[in-house]
């Protein structure tokens, strides 16, 4: 989160709106029935899952799209088992090491977002050394969402308002969508326009709340570790069928694109 000041707007504007999404989300769902599937510890599913974000990375490049934002571990994966945590922990310090180097050759940028403290001091540092490898990078910024809520992103952008509100720098009566929307992760980033679920669950799970608000939905049967160009074409497909309204009627929408 970079921004101070209040965003230009909250809901995306549908005169600009394209057949391409310039911001997609994924949320990355079923590494271990992947794994349970071929009798394979939960461990090898996260692995191939590493794999198959390697290759969305590299798709999604070349649509291609501005913004890049998956799910890695949500403020509720603590609640997993312990010896299935300090495995994702390493395969994260793993990737920081492989991948980082990857995209830096390919000049996508990496930032991350979530509540970084519960993490070691040595996954933290590794986090913040990538993000200034590929801070420079303009073709697509990969965003990577860990220890990460929605309800906690919005949450956090109200204690700021609340801070400021406390100091006297702001009244409660100033406190507007527009605001909150300066305050929350990603505030500097286009909305989410496509949000895209694996594993067959219908539901977003605290992702993204805010800045999926507006986001056209598409859910996929895959498996993670198995989703790979064709289930992301036809997610950029089914969001090309779409007509993005945002209040307005069908007939305004065809007049704004005459």
């Amino acid at each position: 989160m970079t921004a101070s000041t209040p965003a230009e707007t909250v809901a995306p504007d549908a005169a600009t709106a394209t057949s391409l999404p310039r911001h997609i989300a994924i949320i990355m769902d079923g590494n271990n029935r992947w794994a349970k599937l071929r009798e394979l510890p939960g461990n090898e599913g996260h692995r191939a899952g590493e794999l198959a974000l390697r290759q969305v990375v590299e798709l999604a490049a070349k649509v291609p799209v501005d913004v890049l934002t998956v799910f890695a571990f949500s403020s509720e994966n603590w609640r997993r088992p312990p010896d299935e945590v300090a495995a994702l922990m390493q395969l994260f310090l793993f990737a920081l090491d492989a991948r980082v180097q990857e995209l830096d050759r390919a000049r996508i940028r990496l930032r991350f977002i979530g509540d970084r403290s519960a993490f070691s001091s040595e996954l933290q540092a590794g986090m913040q050394v990538a993000e200034a490898k590929t801070a420079h990078h303009t073709r697509m910024t990969l965003i990577i969402a860990v220890n990460y809520g929605g309800q906690w992103d919005m949450a956090q952008a109200a204690q700021r308002l609340a801070a400021q509100v406390e100091k006297g720098e702001l009244k409660a009566a100033d406190i507007t969508p527009e605001r909150l929307a300066g305050m929350v992760e990603m505030s500097d980033l286009p909305p989410v326009d496509l949000l895209i679920r694996t594993g067959g669950e219908l539901r977003i799970s605290n992702f993204v709340l805010w800045q999926a608000a507006y986001a056209e939905l598409h859910f996929s049967d895959a498996l993670w570790p198995d989703f790979g160009h064709k289930h992301l074409q036809a997610a950029l497909e089914d969001y090309a069928q779409r007509q993005r309204r945002f209040g307005r009627t069908s007939e305004q929408i065809e007049a704004l694109h005459a």
